[in-house]
């Protein structure tokens, strides 16, 4: 595989809606290293029509005739959360490199069992955190690093989801539901959180209220009343490792105010990180960010940001398949150096132990230290 394009294999990428073609498909596209062989959905007649929309040659309705077929070095997986641990071992039992969509898995002993096989196989994995791709972030984590703000001292995370507000779709009803692993917390909250100690560093203690304030919620479609069990606001504050205090909010059901905000307060200046084009429903991972910055009590002003922080081509399209496109890119050099991928499964497993520790942490009232 040293000159030969790395062939891919999606699970998940009905050409009708979703994640795997409104992200991964494109951005694999535009990538030059990679090529797309094989892509499965829930039924043949979808991905059939995927394939053939997109110019795949192989297509499939059963994960495991994808996973097993000689012409897929990678596979990545872009489905529901409750489908991630089975299909992941699935695919690591075939020995294919992988690349599995955040959360990892609907529990950290999922995830952790994920990594487990991933390191027993020796093949590179990664999971997409795409907020570590975006170049703002990255600068962000350089400036910091290199004493912009002197000292940090604080930082402030708004984050708003119109999800998990009162009313639902039946195809997202599940996600009302806190056993799948795909809530308000895991999904935003996994996101923002990760990118907050991407840029400071891990948490050292913390407390938290996860609260459920909506117990009932409406199904749209077919006017029925559904449970609502999974939280729909997250307060957090903390100490990072490097003293730095923190403050997280996380509100589902609004797009209305601010979508996205972090504010950085240092020794010697402050980071601002916002959406560059705003609009109510602004996600980390998904945005393209802007960052102002200010020194010595100046006021503040847009903060320049390389092109060296633009890992692909201007090929890559703007919007969702970007920062996968840029973690892509980072997966390609690891499979091709046979070095360990970042953000990988370890990652994962610690980002999962994190939302455990904070789900403790307002489930006892008392203040962890991790």
């Amino acid at each position: 595989m040293a000159t030969s394009k790395i062939r891919v294999g999606i699970i998940g990428a009905n050409v009708r809606y979703g994640w795997g073609s409104s992200a991964h498909i494109p951005a694999l596209k535009a990538l030059t290293e990679f090529e797309i062989t094989a892509v499965c959905t829930s039924r043949q007649e979808t991905a059939d029509e995927t394939a053939h929309h997109f110019g795949i040659p192989f297509a499939f309705h059963d994960p495991a005739k994808l996973v097993q077929h000689p012409n897929v070095d990678l596979v990545s997986i872009c489905v529901r959360v409750p489908f991630h641990h089975q299909l992941a071992l699935a695919a690591l039992h075939a020995g294919k490199h992988l690349f599995c969509e955040w959360p990892l898995a609907a529990t950290t002993e999922q995830a952790r069992q994920i990594l487990d096989l991933a390191e027993r196989k020796r093949v590179r994995h990664m999971v997409g955190l795409q907020a570590r791709g975006a170049p703002a972030l990255n600068r962000v984590r350089d400036l910091i690093a290199d004493g912009y703000i002197g000292k940090p001292l604080s930082c402030t995370m708004v984050v708003a989801s119109p999800a998990w507000g009162a009313e639902f779709t039946s195809s997202r009803a599940y996600l009302a539901d806190r056993s799948t692993g795909a809530t308000l917390m895991t999904i935003p909250g996994g996101h923002s959180i990760d990118a907050l100690c991407f840029c400071l560093g891990e948490f050292k203690e913390l407390s938290s209220f996860v609260a459920t304030q909506r117990r009932q919620v409406k199904n749209i479609d077919t006017g029925e009343t559904l449970q609502m069990t999974s939280p729909d606001q997250v307060l957090l504050n903390g100490v990072l490792e490097n003293g730095t205090l923190a403050s997280v909010h996380v509100k589902g059901g609004t797009a209305n105010g601010i979508g996205f905000l972090f504010e950085i307060q240092g020794t010697d200046g402050d980071l601002i990180v916002g959406p560059a084009r705003p609009r109510p429903a602004s996600s980390v991972q998904i945005s393209e960010l802007s960052v102002k910055g200010s020194r010595n009590g100046e006021p503040l002003e847009e903060v320049a940001i390389p092109e060296s922080y633009r890992w692909v081509s201007s090929a890559m399209p703007a919007g969702p398949p970007f920062n996968v496109g840029q973690l892509f890119v980072r997966l390609a050099q690891a499979i091709r150096e046979g070095k360990p991928a970042a953000p990988d499964f370890t990652l994962a497993v610690k980002r999962h132990h994190l939302l455990d520790v904070i789900q403790k942490a307002s489930d006892s009232g008392q203040r962890q230290v991790i």
